[in-house]
């Protein structure tokens, strides 16, 4: 297996960050396979939804519907709701897998790969490509 980690700056906004193109650039040219991306991160996930069209935004709508940045949370340092950024990937897997087919994810039309952070109060993340040739 081929593996990578790369740094991504997510800010101090929750945020939906496309990294499509990313995994396009790592798979390129390495054959059939499968593309494992994973965010060791405790409060960050992996999401493979439609970006541009408002999809982005209705997530973290939703949630912030089902994870409210409030007081309620147990796991209480940092922002208002850190608690929640810990709950997120029991819903927001830290992880999603892709076939990769000649060298080309095997994504479906509007399929976009995007890292899902509502944690405001870590600004870096990373994230590992791992490629494992058929």
């Amino acid at each position: 297996m081929d593996s990578e980690v790369r740094s991504y700056r997510t800010g101090g906004d929750e945020v939906v960050l496309d990294l499509t193109r990313d995994a396009a650039d790592f798979v390129s040219g390495r054959g059939d396979g499968l593309l494992q991306v994973f965010v060791p991160h405790a409060t960050a996930g992996i999401a493979v939804i439609e970006t541009g069209a408002g999809s982005d935004d209705d997530l973290l709508a939703a949630l912030g519907d089902l994870l409210p940045a409030d007081d309620r949370w147990r796991h209480r340092h940092g922002s208002a709701g850190h608690g929640r950024s810990h709950v997120m990937p029991a819903i927001v897997p830290p992880h999603c897998t892709v076939p990769v087919l000649g060298g080309t994810l095997a994504l479906g039309t509007w399929q976009s790969i995007c890292l899902v952070d509502l944690n405001v109060d870590n600004a870096e993340r990373q994230v590992r490509w791992s490629f494992l040739a058929a």
